[in-house]
């Protein structure tokens, strides 16, 4: 591509001359004879170099360089000047020019100079272009390290999850051949001190005190096989009888069933989203279990009254079910035990609400979240497949 050069000189037979002389040499020229003309030009023709007369009429040669610069930074500039002296060089320097001149000049020196000032300026925009590359480039490692460093997080979050959920799975399996066994060795002596607590009733009829006795002894076997069944549920196989059922239906049955309590302790239900039917195949006593235990949870949680969220949706192909409350919370060094069997933060839990919870979403090809601050509140999310075929 041909370099462009603009010629400002008040002298027009300078302008000829020198037009005539780089044209020569192949280069594209245009001439102006004053300041506010040849800044015009440049504007309309963005030129490589410009030829800059330093002593001129109404806008001097100084003060159009200080222009130049400060409007177009990329065109390079030489000065023509018939004061010679360091001075000058010094000052011309200081204000941007590439070179200077001395008038008169030979062809042959003004055709080397403009040569050397196109050159050093190419490698100068050259440079600039790769510079701004680099820092492109670094600015997309950046971000290339930045998607990295969070898709690892994410991978290790998620395996996080999945060896929390194989953990899980495992002592659940565990809870099972166990329980299965305690429950018939248990039941075995209790219905004997049950029997035992019937005969000693009817012996003790006359003695009302000592009879009384009996009965609480019947009342806290029945509270140890309530125990034990519910040791079962939380490690029991999953149902071979599946039907279709509506999501919405079940989880607005398993909410009215709490209708009084929440009525008694005040609490304000924010219901999203269950007008709408969730199709999906399951068992759907066994799904109810799963939201009478949240919503248990939440409603301990609001004694004084507060705020129970309920909302249904669909996203990414799954079924989405969010229970929240406003309660105290769960600590943070807790979230992680929640779904063990036997543990609880009740005082008097038994500790196997929410692994019954966890095992039937798992048996229902899903999972379940929870995210709670102290004093904040807990939200737990149960994703169910949409289409479902456990």
């Amino acid at each position: 591509m041909t370099d462009k050069i603009i010629i400002i000189d008040d002298e027009q037979v300078i302008v000829d001359i020198t037009m005539m002389i780089l044209r020569n040499k192949g280069y594209e020229v245009l001439g102006a004879n004053c300041a506010v003309e040849g800044l015009h030009l440049i504007e309309q023709h963005c030129p490589s170099l410009v030829l800059l007369d330093y002593m001129m009429p109404v806008m001097d040669g100084m003060e159009t360089l200080k222009s130049i610069r400060r409007d177009f930074p990329d065109v390079a500039v030489i000065m023509f000047t018939g004061k010679g002296g360091e001075e000058v060089a010094v000052e011309l320097m200081k204000a941007g020019a590439s070179d200077y001149v001395l008038k008169p000049f030979s062809n042959q020196d003004l055709v080397d100079r403009i040569d050397n000032v196109l050159r050093i300026r190419r490698v100068e925009l050259l440079n600039r272009e790769l510079s701004i590359e680099r820092e492109r480039l670094i600015g997309e490692i950046e971000r290339w390290n930045q998607t990295l460093e969070s898709r690892v997080e994410e991978k290790g979050r998620e395996l996080e999850r999945v060896q929390s959920e194989i953990i899980q799975a495992e002592k659940l399996a565990a809870l099972g051949h166990i329980s299965a066994g305690l429950a018939h060795e248990i039941r075995n002596p209790l219905n004997s001190i049950a029997l035992f607590a019937q005969i000693l009733k009817s012996v003790l009829k006359d003695d009302p005190e000592s009879a009384g006795y009996t009965e609480k002894i019947a009342r806290e076997v029945d509270r140890i096989d309530g125990i034990l069944i519910k040791l079962l549920d939380v490690s029991k196989t999953p149902r071979t009888e599946l039907s279709e059922c509506n999501l919405c239906t079940v989880v607005t049955q398993s909410l009215d069933s709490f209708e009084d309590q929440i009525s008694v302790q005040n609490v304000c239900v924010k219901k999203q989203g269950l007008d709408f039917p969730l199709h999906f195949v399951g068992d759907p006593s066994e799904l109810e279990l799963v939201f009478n235990n949240l919503f248990a949870n939440a409603l301990y949680e609001m004694k004084e009254g507060g705020k129970l969220g309920v909302a249904a949706e669909i996203e990414d192909g799954q079924f989405r079910i969010i229970v929240s409350d406003t309660g105290r919370g769960i600590p943070a060094e807790k979230l992680r035990e929640i779904f063990d069997p036997f543990f609880s933060t009740k005082k008097s839990g038994t500790g196997f609400g929410l692994s019954v919870v966890l095992r039937v979403v798992r048996n229902h090809g899903g999972r379940i979240d929870v995210e709670s601050r102290q004093g904040e509140g807990t939200r737990f999310l149960v994703q169910l497949p949409r289409h479902n075929r456990v």
